[in-house]
């Protein structure tokens, strides 16, 4: 039987992305087809590493194969990934493909935790991933990734000075917590955090990542009005408990996001403490903040909800012993990969179907 490339791809044609609504030929996602007699072999390009749905794809493929042309056709998928951007072109970080910001509104709600294991999860599936620890008052993130005692290195580049980020479970990271002791409180009024926070984008050396996080300090104020207006951000998501007074709060900091003047798409609400799992009874809930506050806020802002996380002491022990949940067998750690996999796919969904984000200009 002689099979040609014009009809794989007629046939690869009838599979859709569940997400674009479009086929995987139109979208370009077909390379590298390969003939041998009946053994056909081709590549898939998803948009990120971490493509929920890259199995169901896969799937498709191979029945489309069989279905338009033959049954007896050996099919060969291999998936690669070549994430997008949601950013204009900026000269500051022009390497990096998408900037999230992660807020709350409050503090206390687990965002640095939730932050941490989107980071790490992300990494693992074989993104490239930063972290920038925006909360200069009170960095978390050294401690959550065990580095507090590290210092970050320095290299010149073209006559300028660059911070090298440390980097620990795939993840580059950046933090005012690697920069003066543990022990010391940082007392700076609102625009040297700015100051900070500015250095951290522009004088660090991240070269290519396909997602920074920017781990956001509790409210809405100087920090966050600087990130928009030093870079274009991809999106944001929201972390909150299913508590009444958290919601509350995390609605005003969605609000910030989506108020005409920023205007930064809001990727969705992450629910942490969802629910208590005793170690004891792991097969027990008790909704000790009440029940689906996050997915009513993201319900009542027509945003995605992106997932719950429960409250589990295997989380705390984490974050006080900076080894975090890097087993891909860890019940939680699971948890945590899907909820990983769905910002990536609500980053891909943001950045084919909405225009992409400027720096913002207002003047506040």
């Amino acid at each position: 039987m002689n099979i040609t490339e014009n009809q794989i791809l007629q046939a690869l044609s009838t599979v859709e992305d569940p997400d674009l609504k479009k086929d995987l030929v139109t979208l370009g996602m077909i390379t590298n087809i390969i003939i041998n007699d009946n053994n056909v072999s081709f590549t898939v390009v998803l948009t990120t590493p971490a493509c929920p749905l890259k199995e169901l794809i896969k799937q498709n493929c191979i029945s489309a194969i069989h279905e338009h042309i033959s049954s007896d056709i050996e099919v060969t998928v291999n998936l690669t990934a070549t994430v997008t951007s949601g950013r204009n072109g900026s000269p500051i970080l022009p390497h990096v493909k998408n900037i999230i910001a992660v807020a709350s509104g409050k503090g206390g709600v687990g965002k640095s935790t939730v932050t941490t294991h989107l980071a790490i999860a992300l990494a693992q599936a074989g993104s490239k991933v930063g972290l920038i620890d925006a909360d200069i008052y009170g960095p978390s993130i050294p401690v959550m990734f065990g580095i507090e005692h590290e210092k970050p290195l320095m290299q010149t580049i073209d006559g300028k000075d660059y911070i090298v980020p440390i980097q620990k479970f795939g993840v580059k990271l950046m933090s005012i917590g690697l920069l003066v002791s543990p022990q010391n409180a940082v007392v700076w009024r609102g625009p040297m955090a700015s100051s900070a926070l500015r250095q951290f984008i522009t004088d660090v050396l991240w070269n290519e990542l396909d997602y920074l996080f920017i781990d956001l300090p509790p409210g809405t104020g100087d920090i966050h009005l600087t990130l928009v207006q030093t870079v274009p951000v991809t999106g944001a998501v929201i972390v909150t408990t299913p508590q009444k007074v958290s919601v509350a709060d995390a609605q005003k900091g969605l609000s910030m996001f989506t108020q005409p003047q920023i205007n930064v798409p809001v990727l969705g609400v992450v629910e942490n403490m969802s629910y208590f799992i005793p170690e004891e009874l792991p097969d027990n809930k008790y909704y000790i903040f009440g029940k689906d506050g996050g997915k009513k806020l993201a319900s009542d802002n027509n945003v995605p909800f992106l997932g719950q996380i429960p409250l589990v002491q295997s989380i705390r022990q984490a974050a006080d012993e900076g080894h975090q949940l890097i087993n891909q067998n860890d019940k939680i750690f699971i948890e945590f990969n899907i909820l990983a996999q769905e910002v990536a796919r609500q980053v891909a969904l943001r950045n084919a179907t909405i225009e992409k984000t400027n720096k913002v200009e207002i003047k506040v």
